[in-house]
């Protein structure tokens, strides 16, 4: 899984689709995970949809495509005006499906985006196109989008019980639309770090929250300065970690708040151990939020490469496989198993645009 970020030290990927394109020519069988390309940034979402089909036929049609609103701090770096973020999300969403999707020209009038002639040669070689997935940090109408199309959705470093809700929600939504939801349609990521005694996973976990300073941070607080989160269009969007999560939820905010390593370790944002600990925490995960998916972060703050290649050499050896086999025995069945194995339910996503 690859993301990006903008105008900030703890993310130096600045153009994900650049970096997918390395493991899109070099590998045979990986999925490649954009979680993702920030789609109201953007002033030409038809380049945007070349780049992902050219990847998808480099890679043998093994590219998901996020699609992400962004977050304020990098509305401000690129002049994008925040009050548009979401309205021009949703349009340059539908070109870069219809672009996918159209083998003939076609003409595009719309609110934020125009286009004379659009005739894409570059399709993508997953029909009807590649699998979009949405990652977010439970903001609800971002929720409801997803499973209002039917994607699924990726909750970031989340509670449980924050993730939880945000499933929920996805959950009822999907019932207003006409269909269950399954495992397939939510997925969580989490922290984690293993290692080869308590004791030194515990001193390297740690390490997620330091490293690379933040600016947009206000001192050490660790709480992001408030004019940078409550830009005009994006306030249903911003969190506050001082919120119960059932009202930050039913008031349209979300997000894995800025809280201390012993706090985020108790509600289960990080996760460390030797394997022996860490697979019971990984099963508890899977059990309470039941995703068809899970992501694992580690690599970050103030990790050495040491720090990392002992955790993946672990991670690879016993807790991978663990995983797996939990998923098993729980039926949690991931969005490649679903239909005809592109990604995602291909019946259901005709039905909802009337293609049937």
């Amino acid at each position: 899984m690859l993301n990006e970020h903008h105008s900030t030290p703890f993310c130096m990927q600045s153009v994900t689709n650049t970096m997918a394109s390395v493991p899109a020519r070099i590998t045979k069988r990986a999925k490649i995970t954009i979680l993702g390309n920030r789609l109201p940034l953007r002033d030409d979402p038809l380049w945007l949809a070349e780049q992902i089909s050219m990847m998808d036929m480099i890679s043998g049609g093994r590219v998901i495509s996020g699609l992400v609103r962004g977050t304020e701090r990098e509305s401000i770096a690129h002049n994008a005006n925040p009050n548009m973020n979401w309205d021009r999300y949703q349009e340059a969403h539908d070109f870069v499906v219809k672009a996918w999707t159209t083998p003939w020209p076609f003409r595009w009038e719309g609110k934020h985006y125009q286009y004379r002639y659009v005739n894409p040669w570059a399709m993508p070689l997953q029909k009807p196109h590649p699998p979009i997935w949405i990652p977010g940090t439970a903001s609800r109408s971002t929720v409801k989008w997803a499973a209002e199309n039917h994607f699924p959705y990726v909750m970031i470093a989340g509670n449980l019980g924050l993730a939880r809700l945000s499933f929920g929600y996805y959950k009822q939504v999907a019932a207003e639309n006409g269909y269950e939801s399954g495992t397939h349609h939510v997925a969580d990521l989490v922290k984690l770090h293993v290692d080869d005694t308590e004791e030194l996973a515990e001193a390297t976990a740690r390490k997620f929250l330091s490293g690379v300073s933040n600016p947009f941070l206000t001192g050490n607080e660790g709480v992001v300065k408030p004019w940078l989160m409550n830009l005009p269009g994006l306030n249903p969007r911003t969190t506050d970690a001082r919120m119960p999560v059932a009202q930050s939820l039913a008031a349209g905010r979300g997000g894995p708040g800025r809280l201390g390593f012993e706090e985020q370790v108790k509600q289960y944002q990080i996760i460390y151990g030797t394997p022996k600990t860490v697979i019971p925490k990984v099963r508890h995960v899977l059990e309470y939020l039941r995703p068809g998916s899970i992501f694992f972060w580690d690599d970050d703050g103030g990790m050495t490469h040491d720090d990392q290649m002992r955790s993946l050499r672990l991670f690879g050896q016993e807790v991978l496989p663990a995983t797996r086999e939990i998923g098993k025995e729980l039926a949690l069945v991931s969005p490649f198993e679903v239909d005809d194995g592109v990604g995602y339910d291909q019946a259901a996503w005709r039905k909802a645009r009337g293609r049937a």
